[in-house]
């Protein structure tokens, strides 16, 4: 094990991570309490996958040639033979789940939301970190076109009335079912390899592997030459077209806007079908719009990992740091209580019997602050004066022995003795 060269390595956080505390903990919490519950409305139900997994979940499902598996991928160490990753994403984890618990055998289709951290040895930059954060939701189970409608659908809700962003661009475009996708690999690679001096070195390496990744490059004289590059619309056969007219049709009548991309193709080996991102527009025309998730159908997944036969389904993630980093919407959580009362002790005994009054607060449901661990009036009645509390409760050694409390109006200097039996239902009862 490698030993830091000296303690500035041990006391901060690895390159790529950050400590979230303050009003950014109580937003990211917001965020996510608010999307479950427009998901939970749409018949969603939980899950929690594990933050590592298996390496082949994801080198079966993601495949080869993907940055993903190629460099992003963080390993663990075990004392056994086992080879575990940080999660790099969701979606494999996910597949995973529904194909360990049966639950195919279960009505179909299964609907789960998700949230939590994910690992990718990335480039640190603005709204991406090394660990970040993503809500995802999946439809496992059914092919229809709706289902890809509503995952849409979700997505759009939250970035709207949970996160306030309304200049939500949804970028979509379709590369068909399987077979439909073999045969514009094939175009692709043919294309490439008339052009192979027109790529960048990096880009020739994923032709062998992937060439739909090759597409997906953001390599400036990659993203050049893809300007002519065939498009996956041309390919479709009778059966996708019915599947993307309908996905379309659908997003029409929800009155949902959405540009076709043609170069769109979420270079995973997984999906089919329907892909998509979202974005955030600006009114600065030299400031390019911000990525703030994605998904699409996924049905070749199930297979890729092993499983006897193909599982239809569709979905999403969401990037909340970078949602969060431009979102003004108030995402309070409610778990976080605005305090009623700034609660003050003096004295040893009332601080003994402080937290007998506290319990019988929280019992009523009154928030509050405090500053239990300091001892005098005017310091407690400093730090009250500063906090977001509108009355301060002083508990001393006279109210103590009387069974009283003092309930004093911040900024105003009024106050009033209340009997300890009396007291929730007096504070209740304040404006």
């Amino acid at each position: 094990m490698a030993i830091p060269k000296n303690n500035k390595d041990l006391l901060q956080s690895p390159k790529g991570t950050r400590d979230i505390s303050g009003d950014d903990f109580y937003r990211k919490q917001g965020f996510f309490e608010k999307a479950q519950e427009i998901c939970e409305y749409y018949g969603f139900s939980g899950l929690e996958t594990p933050a590592m997994e298996y390496e082949n979940v994801f080198a079966k499902g993601v495949g080869a040639g993907t940055d993903i598996i190629d460099k992003e991928m963080y390993e663990i160490k075990t004392r056994g033979a086992n080879k575990l990753v940080l999660k790099p994403e969701q979606t494999a984890a996910t597949m995973r789940s529904y194909i360990e618990h049966g639950m195919q055998s279960q009505p179909q289709p299964i609907m789960w939301y998700g949230q939590g951290p994910r690992f990718r040895h990335d480039k640190p930059q603005r709204g991406r970190y090394r660990q970040f954060y993503q809500f995802d939701l999946d439809i496992l189970g059914s092919g229809k076109p709706i289902m890809d409608t509503m995952v849409i659908h979700i997505a759009y809700k939250i970035l709207g009335e949970v996160a306030g962003l309304d200049k939500t661009t949804i970028r979509i475009n379709s590369i068909g079912d399987k077979d439909s996708r073999k045969e514009y690999s094939k175009a692709l690679t043919a294309f490439y390899r008339k052009n192979i001096s027109s790529i960048s070195a990096k880009d020739r390496a994923r032709l062998s592997t992937n060439p739909l990744r090759v597409l997906d490059s953001k390599e400036p004289e990659t993203v050049e030459i893809n300007k002519t590059a065939p498009q996956s619309i041309e390919f479709l056969n009778t059966v996708s077209k019915k599947h993307f007219r309908a996905v379309l049709e659908n997003l029409d009548e929800l009155e949902i806007p959405y540009v076709i991309d043609h170069t769109l193709v979420r270079g995973l080996d997984y999906y089919t079908h329907t892909v998509f991102e979202f974005f955030n527009e600006t009114d600065n025309p030299d400031e390019k719009p911000l990525a703030l998730g994605g998904g699409g159908r996924y049905d070749g997944l199930a297979k890729s990992m092993g499983h006897n036969k193909e599982v239809p389904a569709v979905g999403f993630g969401l990037g909340v740091d970078r949602i969060m980093e431009i979102s003004t919407a108030d995402l309070s959580p409610k778990v976080r209580k605005s305090p009623k009362v700034f609660f003050i002790q003096l004295g040893d005994e009332a601080r003994m019997k402080s937290m007998n009054v506290i319990e019988e607060l929280r019992g009523a449901n009154i928030p509050i602050q405090h500053s239990l661990s300091k001892d005098g009036l005017s310091a407690q009645l400093g730090i009250a004066e500063k906090s977001d509390a509108p009355y301060a409760l002083i508990f001393g050694q006279k109210e103590a022995m009387d069974g009283t409390a003092i309930i004093r109006t911040l900024g105003e200097r009024k106050q009033k003795t209340v009997k300890i039996e009396d007291l929730a239902k007096y504070i209740k009862k304040l404006k």
